[in-house]
């Protein structure tokens, strides 16, 4: 046998160094379980030491295969879980984090940033400020997930997250494509914006609608899981080649698909999809957090002792911009709000739709930067003015933020003392009581002895539907049968129309389809 040679060795390496990186990840985000963090805070000081391992892998990637690859899948997987109701009924306070906090977010660090390198060209510093300018979501729900919340607030967040990928990514790439075409105009520009940001939405709508029935015919587990990545991708690729948001299509055509794509999918395909979907998004962050913590090795090692310092006051000085105009917006928003509710001008529906000094802190203090700062730092061309200070203050901002609000902001609401009255689990109570009268109608005429036993296991759920909103169904101790899994289609029906109805919201819809998807599963569905 052949020994091996130098370029089989360097593959080896490379995968020896991928099973080592994914271990630690899996390792750190465990600890971080452990301890009540969020595990991108972990990720990303992994990240930065990899800058300082000896002899560490130095990976590339295209940049501009970073937003995609990044972006993409991590994007659809957060919208398809969005709530419309919820997104209406916060429409205010989620547009201004998304639109206002954005925009002044970008123009603070652009200001800051050309104040202290007079020499970066102003489309350098926007571009730098629409990077780090939107907060991530993984950081937050991963605190949100440990504490309870208001509901409202939680939602607000959610939201925000979704949706100011977009805009930031919108100035971002009007930075960029001043710097490339030297002279841009904005009178030249507005009326491309606003068909792109048209087409972007209509684009989604369509896709929603087209691919999920050609989608539906592929049955297969691993072969359909794998369309659904290939199609993300596709769509992707193909709103940026038509000049339109990738971002805001990918939104659009998630949050369309998740209308109609859990009465098309049945339970047996869609278990296995959410398991796999979980795992790549996962495994992004950790790819993401490496990649860009080997970009900052050679950065590193290039300068000179005093542009470091340079490099790192600047870093604090941004950071600082950032946590700070958050805080001020918020504080400004909450403020107007009260004034003008107070002076009547102003009446809305829902008495606490104006959250409280701790309640506006906390969504302050909520903004942490992740995966879309780092990804777009990424995509930057190599050849972009001042692509290095980018890239270092783009890494310097996620880990700042990461450690000190991703640390310090489980332990500030358990200090607040906020409470949630927990209205997911009303409505699933109250769903559940719908679901499973619906499933014991649809076998009430049965007059087996197979459907009494259904009867009173269903009867009995119902007992309990109310006195416990977090308990679900049994996992079926009964063996498989086609009655059962009728009961379970009429009860999955009954939940649709309430979604559809809007009588219970996504997150109620997503708990009891679960339940629904293990007892069709236990009946062989």
């Amino acid at each position: 046998m052949a020994p091996l040679t130098s370029v089989s060795g360097i593959v080896v390496s490379t995968f020896e160094w991928i099973i080592a990186l994914l271990l630690g990840a899996v390792a750190l985000s465990a600890l971080a379980r452990r301890i009540k963090v969020p595990y991108p805070t972990f990720l990303a000081i992994g990240g930065a030491l990899i800058a300082f391992v000896p002899n560490s892998p130095s990976w590339s990637l295209d940049p501009s295969l970073a937003l995609a690859l990044f972006v993409a899948p991590v994007l659809l997987d957060a919208a398809y879980d969005t709530s419309l109701r919820d997104l209406r009924k916060n429409w205010v306070p989620v547009s201004t984090l998304v639109v206002v906090a954005v925009g002044l977010t970008t123009a603070g660090v652009a200001y800051v940033a050309h104040r202290l390198f007079p020499d970066m060209p102003w489309a350098s510093a926007v571009a730098l400020g629409a990077i780090v300018a939107p907060p991530d979501a993984a950081a937050a729900v991963a605190i949100l997930s440990q504490v309870k919340l208001p509901y409202r607030m939680i939602k607000v967040l959610e939201g925000e997250s979704l949706l100011n990928d977009a805009s930031a990514l919108l100035i971002y790439r009007i930075a960029v494509g001043a710097v490339v075409m030297e002279h841009l105009k904005w009178s030249e520009v507005a009326p491309t914006i606003a068909l792109g940001l048209v087409g972007s939405v209509l684009a989604g709508l369509v896709a929603g609608r087209v691919i999920p029935p050609i989608m539906e015919r592929v049955r297969e587990v691993p072969s359909a899981i794998i369309v659904q990545f290939a199609t993300t991708f596709l769509i992707w690729i193909g709103a940026e080649h038509l000049g339109l948001s990738g971002i805001l299509t990918i939104v659009v055509y998630a949050i369309t698909l998740a209308q109609s794509a859990p009465a098309r999918v049945p339970a047996r395909l869609r278990v296995p999809s959410y398991a796999v979907w979980e795992t790549t998004v996962f495994v992004l962050n950790v790819l993401a957090f490496m990649l860009i913590g080997m970009q900052m090795r050679p950065i590193w090692t290039k300068l000179d002792a005093d542009v470091r310092w340079e490099y790192c006051a600047a870093a604090g000085w941004i950071l600082l911009t950032v946590i700070l105009v958050r805080l001020l917006w918020v504080t400004f928003y909450r403020t107007t709000l009260r004034l003008l509710i107070a002076h009547g001008i102003y009446r809305p529906k829902d008495p606490n739709q104006v959250a409280s000094p701790e309640g506006g802190l906390i969504i302050s203090w909520c903004g942490m930067r992740g995966l879309v700062t780092l990804a777009t730092a990424f995509a930057l061309p190599e050849t972009f003015p001042y692509r290095d200070f980018i890239v270092f203050i783009a890494f310097a901002v996620v880990l700042g933020s990461l450690v000190i609000q991703g640390l310090t902001l489980r332990p500030l609401i358990l200090a607040f003392g906020l409470r949630d009255d927990d209205p997911v689990a009303i409505e699933v109570a109250r769903a559940r009581a719908i679901a499973y009268r619906a499933a014991l109608d649809a076998i009430e005429d049965d007059p087996s002895e197979e459907a009494e036993i259904l009867r009173l296991e269903y009867r009995a759920i119902l007992m309990q539907a109310d006195d416990d909103p977090h308990g679900g169904i049994p996992n079926g101790e009964l063996p498989a049968d086609p009655l059962r899994r009728r009961a379970i289609e009429a009860a999955r029906k009954s939940i649709f129309d309430l979604r559809a109805t809007e009588v219970i919201g996504d997150d109620a819809f997503h708990r009891l389809e679960e339940e629904l998807d293990r007892a069709e599963l236990s009946a062989g569905g």
